[in-house]
């Protein structure tokens, strides 16, 4: 089965006066690009984090984020007081040796002053992080059900497109004896043109004939192009995770279409080939998105 790279999921859970949501989102990539946002009390679990989504989503452009509220009255955060009357009386000292009035924005300006907002907070305990863990495990969960819903619809759209290029494989033979027949034609008139119409020799024409049509025949190239839809499809069914291999075995198949194309010296059978490449690109645009 199919999985896309595009999913989301979110959680939310309370523990003790904190409010935790955790987002988890992720698109297409060609590997694991993972991107966090989390709070600065956790920050020292963040590797832990980026294994569990390497390890879950396997890879895609991949964004965490981890939001706190806290619930009450208590809070950890708290001024220091010693610190912004230090940095007043620095200010009223200079604006006073520079006829500088001291106006109320003095206030705000200092507490954006570096440490002037200090963390009272306890170290990290497992327990805390144990839910943090949990609920981050709800978010991965959500996000690859979203992958695997949006897979099956990728997945009924590869197949419909597969199955429409071994549709029109079918339709080849109908043209194949007129196909032969113009390529003797064209081969004729081109010995009569360099020879002329009493000198050609029907045998050494016969021969020509012969090499020529085992050179442009197609026969391998239909049944290598069916083989290689054929095993694209069973895997589909196999692997879970098959978005790689999957666009390995449609490269093979453009390989034959072309092929195909560049032997058939036929009008229909070339508009059969562009259809074909057609469907082949549509296969590649969503894998893609295939994990």
């Amino acid at each position: 089965m199919i999985v896309s790279m595009t999913g989301f999921g979110r959680a939310v859970t309370e523990y003790k006066n904190k409010k935790i949501s955790i987002d988890v989102k992720s698109l297409n990539s060609k590997t694991a690009d993972i991107n966090t946002r989390i709070p600065g009390y956790y920050k020292e679990k963040e590797l832990e984090i980026r294994r569990l989504l390497s390890q879950e989503l396997q890879r895609g452009k991949i964004d965490f984020c981890m939001f706190v509220e806290l619930n009450g009255t208590e809070n950890t955060n708290q001024f220091n007081n010693d610190l912004i009357l230090h940095y007043y009386n620095q200010l009223k000292d200079i604006c006073d040796s520079n006829n500088i009035p001291i106006g109320s924005e003095t206030i705000s300006g200092i507490i954006r002053l570096p440490d002037v907002l200090k963390n009272n907070s306890e170290d990290l305990d497992d327990d805390e992080w144990k839910v943090v863990l949990e609920t981050a495990g709800k978010a991965i969960a959500g996000c690859n059900e979203f992958r695997r819903n949006e897979g099956t619809v990728i997945e009924s759209d590869i197949i419909k497109n597969i199955n429409s290029i071994l549709s029109l494989l079918n339709g080849v033979p109908q043209f194949e004896n007129e196909r032969i027949d113009t390529i003797r034609e064209r081969l004729r008139q081109s010995l009569q043109e360099i020879a002329g119409n009493n000198t050609t020799d029907s045998n050494r024409y016969e021969q020509e004939i012969i090499f020529y049509l085992e050179k442009l025949d197609i026969n391998e190239e239909k049944v290598r192009l069916k083989k290689h839809c054929e095993y694209f499809l069973e895997t589909i069914n196999a692997d879970e995770f098959s978005g790689k291999k999957l666009g390995f075995i449609a490269q093979e198949i453009g390989r034959e279409i072309n092929t195909l194309g560049s032997k058939a010296h036929h009008v229909e059978i070339q508009k059969i080939v562009v259809m074909m490449k057609d469907e082949l690109e549509k296969i590649k645009e969503l894998l893609l998105n295939a994990l």
